[in-house]
Parts: structure tokens; sequence; C-alpha cells
């Protein structure tokens, strides 16, 4: 889109120790919530019923539907190592019909001697949740007796507890800042502006930060929050901090205008605004997750100036969500008092409050009463990473009656890498069966970073970037159950890569329905910061992925010499192989061909904006025999798609004599439904001839005025 010294303190069962600004976490066994140890872990059996199926990986991943399952004899065991010696206090067992009559729980560190912490000869099977006490890095259920005359059968095996010795590798790194209630306002105050002022206009500079509160009220506060900060709540949920004050975002370092205010966040808060209402004028990559705000919204610039697209889920406003000059904005799984203003393109999927969408495109409003399937984002808290569950047809927030449902992983489970960690670093954790948290900052690396575990979390902190050297693929993820990647910038490297992250291998066929992959919060870059280069950008061939929230851009600003028709090449910002694949808000900018490439079937997305490259220099160096490439492609042979609220603009600045056939390009048949829909010439710098296919009159002229279809066929 253009346009120092701080004390520690104990928080629940994470001690964070603050020295010169630099924030090391380790957990306390004597005060740790009891948390999931087990899930995702490596496990191994004495035998399973069948080569290749029934594994005992499937008793730990967190799926009910699959199992691990013995051969038809005694005795037989099924152990989970945990990675580091862990204080054991329950153990959760999820048996098949075919359960185990006699059995015991058995714990070690060696996974040679063993200790017994339970015990039993009359158990009937089902689901129970037995209380023990013991330590040990290995635990087990060792059968000894059959209910049936099959084998021994877990859906899952669940094993909780806290850490006894300090794990390590638990440095959050020096900018991840901890603020506690015992802190003045002055001091917080303080830190927060001299962070503010580094950053506000620093949009591609180096600098990654994040503000921590713990629980409790703060009061006095206003956060202003500049490029690559993110404020995050160390609670459960959003309740557990107030800040009675504001967090704002305004765009004064740029004239009044916001359509550059990119890569910041916020998440699990409370906000009690001093004026009663709260500003976060944003455009791009900045998502509002898990807010809970106790007035109105502002989503516009002091002055009502230029705003350009947001995110917001998972979050309440009691007030008015004042969408104002914000010429598009996706809001989903919220709930609302009300909402004010539309301009071209606001989303609204499973929002309580949300504005009718029958009138639509007067006003331009888009509303689903719920989504159809979502897992919210992980986040840090106090007591690890928290990992919400999978849910179906659900609206509103997720706390509002209690604990958002899912599980937490100790910080123990994670290896945190560090800038200048090498790629070989970070894999040989990651094979290990650690899970990985980026701390804030810039990581190069010189060999794909490979996610090849089931359920593995990988989670940015501070818009952690990652660059390619050489022209790797930064990152791939196997075609496996349950992976979250969240949080994550990749910047594109100034050799071409072919793609920038990539869900399952070519040819990946797995159906990952009941554990699907999400991605969420995950941003790419080609140029603006250095001339980078990348094929395409986020490529899925898994089968079921869930892309909740990502940004695109190819830019067309920046530093001198990292942006131009020859300079930042990219082709397309996303490529779906896979089927069933589910999308919330695409925000995909500039490429240079098809930017959005969908090839499954079964595919849905919920809200799309899109600007066309900007600088075509010619109508043949585009594209030749025809004019141009359409925003967002569904292949010839797809037939079962469905997409919601998505635009297309052009601004052909270098060109303005430049046109483009369409803005979307879909197969014509029952199966391919697509619903409002809008193209738009920005002061007629361009023209996109049809809105979809050959329906839909020109996007031209200096009025600005878009172009809509409402369905199409």
């Amino acid at each position: 889109m253009r346009r120092s010294r701080w004390r520690s303190g104990v928080i629940g069962g994470v001690i964070a120790v603050v020295a010169a600004g630099h924030v090391a976490i380790t957990t306390s066994g004597a005060s740790a919530a009891e948390v999931l140890l087990s899930q995702g872990r490596p496990a191994t059996a004495f035998s399973t019923e069948a080569a290749g199926a029934y594994a005992a990986s499937e008793a730990v991943d967190g799926n009910t539907g699959t199992r691990w399952s013995s051969a038809f004899s005694d005795p037989q065991w099924l152990q989970v190592d945990l990675g580091s010696s862990q204080a054991i206090s329950r153990v959760e067992l999820n048996w098949e019909t075919a359960a185990a009559k006699a059995f015991q729980i058995q714990v070690s560190d060696n996974a040679s001697t063993w200790n017994t912490v339970y015990s039993t000869t009359t158990s009937t099977g089902g689901n129970q949740s037995l209380t023990v006490s013991g330590t040990g890095r290995y635990v087990r259920m060792y059968g000894t007796q059959r209910t049936t005359g099959y084998g021994y059968s877990l859906w899952e095996f669940k094993v909780f507890g806290g850490s006894t010795p300090p794990p390590v590798n638990q440095d959050l790194g020096p900018n991840v800042i901890v603020f506690d209630p015992t802190m003045s306002a002055a001091s917080i105050q303080a830190r927060a502006d001299q962070i503010f002022a580094q950053q506000e206009s620093a949009q591609f500079g180096t600098g990654r930060y994040v503000l921590a509160f713990k629980p409790g009220t703060y009061n006095g506060l206003n956060i202003q929050v500049g490029f690559y900060t993110s404020v995050i709540g160390l609670g459960q949920n959003p309740q557990d901090v107030r800040i009675n004050g504001d967090i704002t975002v305004d765009a004064g370092w740029f004239q009044g205008n916001a359509t550059q205010n990119f890569w910041r966040s916020v998440e699990n808060l409370s906000v009690y605004p001093v004026s009663g209402a709260n500003r976060w004028a944003v455009s791009q990559a900045a998502p509002f997750r898990r807010m809970d705000i106790h007035g109105d919204l502002n989503l516009a610039p002091n002055g009502y100036g230029w705003a350009s697209g947001g995110y917001i889920a998972d979050s309440r406003i009691s007030g008015s969500e004042g969408q104002y000059s914000q010429q598009q904005w996706f809001t989903r799984n919220s709930t609302i008092g009300s909402n004010t203003n539309a301009v071209w393109n606001q989303m609204f999927v499973g929002v309580q409050g949300a504005p009718s969408g029958s009138g639509y495109p007067n006003p331009p409003y888009t509303s689903i009463a719920t989504t159809p399937r979502i897992r919210e984002k992980p986040y840090l808290y106090e007591g690890g990473v928290f990992v919400p569950s999978l849910q179906t047809n659900v609206s509103g927030v997720t706390w509002a009656n209690g604990q958002t449902p899912g599980t937490t992983l100790p910080l123990s489970q994670f290896y945190v890498a560090k800038p200048g960690d090498s790629a070989a670093t970070i894999n040989a954790a990651l094979a290990a069966g650690q899970n990985l948290i980026f701390q804030p900052g810039i990581y190069q690396v010189d060999q794909t970073i490979n996610v090849t575990r089931a359920n593995t979390v990988v989670l940015g902190l501070g818009y952690a970037t990652i660059i390619p050297v050489n022209g790797v693929t930064p990152m791939q993820v196997a075609d496996v159950d349950g992976v979250r990647i969240a949080g994550v910038l990749f910047d594109a490297g100034t050799t071409n890569s072919a793609n920038l992250l990539v869900i399952g291998p070519n040819g990946s066929s797995a159906g990952h329905a009941a554990n699907p992959t999400t991605v969420q919060d995950v941003f790419f870059r080609l140029g603006g910061y250095i001339a980078g280069k990348a094929t395409n950008s986020l490529l899925v061939n898994s089968n079921d992925v869930i892309i909740d929230h990502i940004w695109a851009w190819r830019a067309d600003h920046g530093n001198a010499g990292t942006y131009g028709w020859t300079i930042n090449t990219g082709d397309s910002g996303l490529i779906v192989n896979g089927q069933n694949v589910t999308a919330y808000g695409l925000f995909v900018e500039h490429y240079q061909k098809y930017e959005v490439v969908w090839n499954g079937n079964g595919g849905r997305t919920y809200f799309l904006q899109n600007e066309k490259p900007y600088d075509p220099p010619t109508q043949a160096a585009w594209r030749t025999g025809a004019n141009g490439y359409a925003a967002y492609k569904v292949a010839d042979n797809v037939t079962d798609h469905e997409a919601w609220g998505m635009g297309s603009y052009c601004y052909f600045n270098v060109n303005p004599s430049i046109h483009a056939d369409r803005g979307f390009e879909v197969p014509v048949n029952s199966g391919v439904k697509l619903h409002n829909l809008l193209t738009v010439s920005l002061g007629g710098n361009g023209v996109i001839d049809h809105v979809v296919n050959s329906t839909g009159a020109p996007a031209q002229g200096t009025a600005t005025v878009p172009s809509y279809v409402v369905n199409f066929p």
C-alpha cells in the first residue's frame, strides 16, 4: 500500500528476570500452574497393531480421532519423552474399547529405571483422570492385563504437571520488555515513549520490540505503538490486564495519512480509554487480537485522513467499531456494540452485533453469521504458550464465558531462537521435538528451516523477521497434522527464492480436517528494506489448511534501490494447491502476475484486499496477449470454490494508460461462486475493464467510484 534496569517478579509459574532491559523466563516448579506436557512430544511403544498404522505418536497428537493400538499380547507399554525432567501431577487416558484392566503409570529420567506413581488391577477403561505425584523426563503406561482379546488402544495419553529444573534456552531477549503493576506509571510511560520515538517512523528499520504487561491494573498510560512493536498482556484472558488509558496508533509521522501504518500489533488486553474511544489507525499487517475495549474503537487517524485495511479477531468492543475513512476492513469472531460508517469493502464473519449485509453494496457490508472452522492464534502468557482448540460454526469471542478452549505448552518445550542463530541450530532443535519461539530480531538463514513434527508451534515475537540467503526457501512444513505458524515476517533476500513459506511438499495428499495446520499473522515482503525477490511468497500444498490473516506485499516504496519493476520481482503472493483450504483476511498486493492462484477444490476465502502492481512500465511489459493479470485466479479445472468480500484496486502511477482486463478470473460453473466483489481505479490512474471475467463495468475515472458485482455467476 502506498501510501536500563527493571525489577524481577513472579508471575504465576513463570519468573520474569529483567536486568538492564534483558528478559529471561524460567519456570518455578513450586508454583507452576498445571500445563499439558505431552502433546506433540516424541512417543514410542513396545509394539503397534499394524505396520505403519496406530503409531505411538497418535496418542499424543491432540486429536481424538487418531489412536495408538498395540499387538494382542501382554505386557505392553506406551511412553512419551517430555524433553526434560518434569514434576508430574496428573495423567489423562482416553481408552478405546480395547483398554487395560491392569496397568501402571511410571516415570523415569533415563527410560530404563522406572518408578510407579499409579497402579490398578480393576480398570474398566473409558476416560480416566489420574492424580499422581512424581518426577521424570519419561512417562509411560505399562499394561499387564487387557479388557478384551485385542491389544491396548489409547485415543489420547496426556501428561500434566510443571517443570522442576530450570529449562535451558528460555531467554526471550533484550527486546521483550516486561512491565508489572508495581512499577510507576511514569517509568512505564517513559520506556514506552522511548521505544515509540525510535520506532514511530522507522518503516524499514531493524528494531523489533515486545511490550508485555503482567496481570494487574495500570493507570494513566497512553502506549503509542510504532513499527515492529507488539503490545501484549501476559494474562490468561484479556481481562487479566487492565489498562486505564489508551493504546494508540495515529499517523502524525505521515501528515495524518495512515496508509503506511504497517507491521505492529496488540493482543490480550482490556482497555478503558480516557476519552471513551481508543484510536487504532492502521493499514496492513497490524492485527488487533483478543482485545476487550470498554468504549469505542476509532480506526481512522486524527483528522480522518486516509486509511487502508486492517484486521480484528477474538475481540470485544462495547461501543462502536468506527470504520470512518478505512477503505476496507476485516473483523472476525468478535462482539461489537455497533458499527460506524463504511467506505468500499467492510466484512464481518462470526461477529455478534455486526451490521446486516443484505443491502450490499449500499452500504458495502458483507456479514456472515458464523465462522465455519477456525483455531485462534497461539499466544504467549505467564503460563507458557497457549494453543487454542479448533472450533466450528462459532461466533463471538472465545473468552466471554471463561478460558479460551485449548492447552498450555510450557516454555520448556520451546527452543527460543535468537538473532544470530543458524538455520542448522534451529533445525536441530526442531528435530529433537522442540517447538520454536523467535525472539524479536532479524534472522539470516542459509538453509530451509524444516518443520516436520505434527502439532509443532512456531511463534514469532515482535515481528521476528526471516531473510533467506542465496535463494533458499526459508521455511517448509511437512504434510502433517496441526502445525501452527504465527507472528513471523518473511523478507525476501536479494537472490530469488522460489517460495518464502511452503506448507506441505508437492503432491501432499493426507487429510487434516480434524487437526489442520494454521498460518496466522504471517507476513511476506519483497523489497522496501532490501531488494528482495521471490517467485511466490506462500505455497500451500497440504489439505485443510487455515490461513488466518496474511499480508503478502511486493513493495511499491521503501529504501532507495529496493523497489521497481525489474528490481523486487515476484510473480504471485499465494498459490493454493491443497484441497479444502480456508482463508480469512487475505491481503495480497502488487505482484507481477496472478497474485492469488487457487488450484485446489473446496477452497473458501473470506475477504481479499488487493492492489495490482503500480509499476508496469508498458502494457506489453506486464503481459503479452492480454491486458495484465487478475488479482485472484481460480484454476479452470476447479469445480468447487466460494469467496466473499473481495476488492481489487489499480493505481498505475508509472504509466496511467495501463489497462487490466479484469479483477477476478474464475471458471464458469455452478460450483464456483463469488459474492460481493468490487474493483476501483484510484484517482483514475489506469483502468480495470471488468470486475470478474467479462462481467462488471469498468473501474475508471478520477472520481474513484467502485464497480460492484454482487454475485457471480
